[in-house]
């Protein structure tokens, strides 16, 4: 891959690079919300505690499970290595993008944690970055692989059985 090649993102780099800038904007976001008192955080305690633990876990198996179904085309750019093959089975019956749908997850569950409008209104961009990426994925994968828009009918994108 020659370096004029990378700005032009042409295999998707410049989707790697804005994930990365989402992800570290995500960690490193301050919690903010002037309605969550110490008083609304300490009688929701136990529902936030389980939100975290539920979704984070859910994150955890969709992004291990989509991992380890793939790890032979696992690369870091959104574009498709040249000896891949669609993989149906698995968690990959369940939703396309199992990786994104992870740290999707795994975000909802802090910031349900959190109570953190800040991390809401980043959750809610991550989701359209994801959305966006998803979509120019599968045009590629709808290239090599014939199949893949009967597969996109009958498998959700991101959260199974919904969406």
């Amino acid at each position: 891959m020659s370096f004029l090649s990378f700005f032009k993102g042409q295999r998707g780099e410049y989707l790697v690079v804005l994930q990365f800038v989402l992800f570290f904007a995500f960690i490193l976001t301050p919690t903010w919300n002037p309605l969550a008192t110490p008083g609304l955080l300490e009688t929701l305690a136990s529902a936030r505690w389980t939100a975290l633990a539920l979704f984070g876990s859910v994150g955890l198996v969709l992004g291990g499970l989509g991992s380890m179904h793939i790890k032979e085309y696992l690369t870091p750019l959104p574009y498709p290595v040249d000896h891949n093959q669609l993989v149906q089975h698995g968690v990959y019956a369940w939703v396309r993008h199992p990786l994104y749908s992870s740290q999707l997850f795994a975000a909802l569950g802090w910031t349900l944690f959190t109570l953190s409008l800040t991390h809401l209104a980043l959750l809610a961009i991550g989701f359209l970055f994801f959305d966006y990426k998803a979509r120019k994925e599968e045009s590629w994968l709808t290239e090599r692989h014939p199949d893949y828009q009967d597969y996109a009918r009958r498998v959700s994108k991101f959260i199974p059985w919904i969406y």
